[in-house]
């Protein structure tokens, strides 16, 4: 029974994208490049935009949101809470109110923030408050920092429609909060999948998350 409902869900799901996208091609959405006078020639130049998540563990999200094609850049780092310029060990305490959370710069020409979305849902579980996995503690919750009013309308929007759908077994309890100030992880915590491949969680935990997100998103892959 619960197979067959979220099976359902996922077509809907992937339904409600497809019609999105396509209304943003079709009807010159925002974020997307004006076409010349000619019809034909696109501008040469290129606006980019920022979309900003937290999916538990920024070393899983990094290694995720890296992979798809328009994305320009991922930082990992702390936002949401309090306290000025933390530390990895004071955001491990979960008494700084700050999520770990990357910042995604991305090309909205080639990947909407609705797409971005779609990762964001698919790739981490947004029903269980302040944990992913065996990471637990405020700092692993699930939100989402809006950096304008139209991504808080398709955030608020996709959260109460996959709800409604029952995309999950249980409701969602992702955050979508305004985005105020973000600190950049120091760098060790930059790229880490890449550079630490070979690490316990890597193997165990990050390896496994990507194997099945490029399955999922292949035709949103960049070309390596």
């Amino acid at each position: 029974m619960a197979k067959n409902k979220n099976l359902k869900a996922v077509f809907w799901i992937l339904g409600l994208f497809a019609v999105c996208i396509c209304a943003v091609f079709l009807g010159g959405g925002p974020g997307r490049e004006s076409m010349g006078h000619e019809g034909d020639q696109r501008l040469m130049t290129t606006t980019l935009d920022t979309a900003t998540f937290a999916a538990g563990c920024f070393w899983c999200v990094e290694a995720v949101f890296q992979e798809l094609k328009g994305v320009q850049s991922v930082v990992s780092g702390y936002t949401g809470g309090t306290v000025e310029n933390p530390s990895y060990e004071e955001v491990c305490t979960g008494s700084t109110g700050h999520a770990e959370a990357c910042m995604i710069t991305y090309d909205p020409s080639v990947i909407t923030y609705a797409e971005l979305l779609e990762v964001f849902w698919k790739t981490h579980d947004p029903t269980t408050l302040n944990r992913q996995g065996n990471d637990t503690g405020t700092q692993y919750r699930s939100a989402i920092f809006y950096h304008n009013d139209e991504q808080k309308r398709l955030a608020e929007h996709y959260k109460k429609e996959l709800d409604s759908a029952g995309a999950f077994d249980a409701p969602i309890v992702t955050e979508i909060a305004p985005f105020t100030k973000f600190y950049k992880a120091e760098n060790y915590h930059q790229n880490y999948y890449n550079d630490h491949g070979a690490q316990p969680y890597c193997v165990f935990v990050i390896r496994p998350k990507v194997a099945k997100f490029r399955k999922v998103f292949k035709d949103k892959l960049k070309d390596h």
